[in-house]
């Protein structure tokens, strides 16, 4: 047209080239990729024998009355059924060990492990510990097995990723993604009672059938073996044992078939809030004869640290002290009507504290 003048589009290049292109790489596969071959089912066969006598109440059948009117019940009047279970683990040695927890293997008559390129193989309990809920289990047969790389979870932050892998009923790597949301957590505060842990708390979801299996961090390796899920008020929070807890268990049920779990024979009790500092543990009752009775801790001591390092509750007692392990000297400082004193003790072997 007259009196208008066009004028080229000109494009550059180089911008459009220059356009980060979106990445599409998960940094969860690539975990999984390097620890999920390690990740196993277990199955596990358990005979049981009950009363064919069905429907009455045990106490009733042990009634001297109702047995002299019907008799006792014959060995031979018992029936067998299988009990089966499953779990998961993850092998950690190239001679075939791999990490479970207790639970999955307990009172196991077979135990069949799967691994993830369709092998199937019959287990070994080379040791169990309950008090920390793990077990190792050796794999028969050849291998060559994959094992799956092992992290430091003294490192471990809260807001770490956190990537937990299992088998649950034979679905093979089944993952979900989290964060650390807390760590020592101890199984106190959970209510549960027998047992000596300080877990690892993640939202990261641990489906039934998980227990034994990995929890892996952002590079995949093990930090943790998922252990339970919390149901009931706080439903959804999962929680596995430390690595670097569970590898010294391991290490010990490998050489010894059992686990040695240091005590100085003490109950304790948290510092009153009304207390100042409210911090610390109180000595609530002593074993007669054990090393803290004879190191002169006495009644009403309240443990203010362990070693030069400060303790906020009976938590961290128990867990200095199995730092330190059985025969080490433990400095532990008390404070005693107001004087501050500082006390070694010895500590031994639980078994050894429950036969005095």
């Amino acid at each position: 047209m007259a009196g208008v003048s066009s004028l080229p589009l000109v494009f550059d290049e180089s911008v459009a080239q220059a356009r980060p292109l979106i990445r599409r790489e998960s940094f969860v596969a690539s975990a999984v990729e390097r620890s999920g071959p390690a990740v196993v089912t277990l199955e596990t066969a358990q005979t049981v024998k009950s009363s064919a006598v069905s429907g009455l109440p045990p106490g009733l059948l042990q009634d001297p009355l109702f047995r002299h009117f019907f008799g006792t019940p014959r060995s031979s009047d018992q029936r067998s059924r299988v009990r089966r279970g499953q779990g998961s683990g993850v092998i950690f040695d190239e001679q075939g060990l791999l990490l479970t927890n207790a639970h999955v293997v307990d009172g196991a008559d077979e135990l069949t492990v799967g691994l993830s390129d369709g092998r199937r193989v019959s287990g070994q309990v080379v040791g169990k510990d309950n008090l920390t809920d793990l077990a190792v289990v050796r794999l028969k047969g050849r291998g060559p097995w994959p094992t799956a790389s092992l992290g430091n979870s003294d490192q471990l932050r809260v807001g770490d990723w956190a990537i937990a892998v299992g088998n649950p009923y034979g679905l093979e790597s089944t993952v979900t993604l989290g964060i650390i949301s807390n760590l020592n957590r101890n199984v106190a505060q959970l209510g549960i009672s027998g047992k000596r842990l300080d877990l690892i708390q993640t939202d990261a979801a641990i489906n039934p059938g998980n227990s034994g299996g990995p929890l892996l961090n952002a590079d995949g390796e093990v930090i943790g073996i998922n252990t339970l899920v919390r149901s009931g008020p706080g439903a959804g929070l999962g929680f596995a044992i430390p690595i670097n807890r569970a590898r010294a268990i391991a290490a010990q049920l490998v050489r010894d078939g059992k686990a040695r779990h240091p005590v100085i024979g003490i109950r304790l009790s948290p510092v009153p809030v009304s207390s100042n500092p409210a911090q610390g543990a109180v000595i609530r009752s002593i074993q007669p004869g054990g090393p803290a009775d004879r190191a002169g801790l006495k009644l009403n001591d309240v443990i203010t640290a362990v070693d030069g390092r400060a303790v906020k509750g009976p938590a961290d007692v128990v867990s200095a002290i199995d730092r330190r392990g059985v025969g080490a000297t433990v400095a532990i400082a008390v404070s005693r009507g107001g004087q501050n004193l500082t006390i070694d003790v010895q500590p031994v072997d639980l078994s050894r504290l429950s036969s005095l």
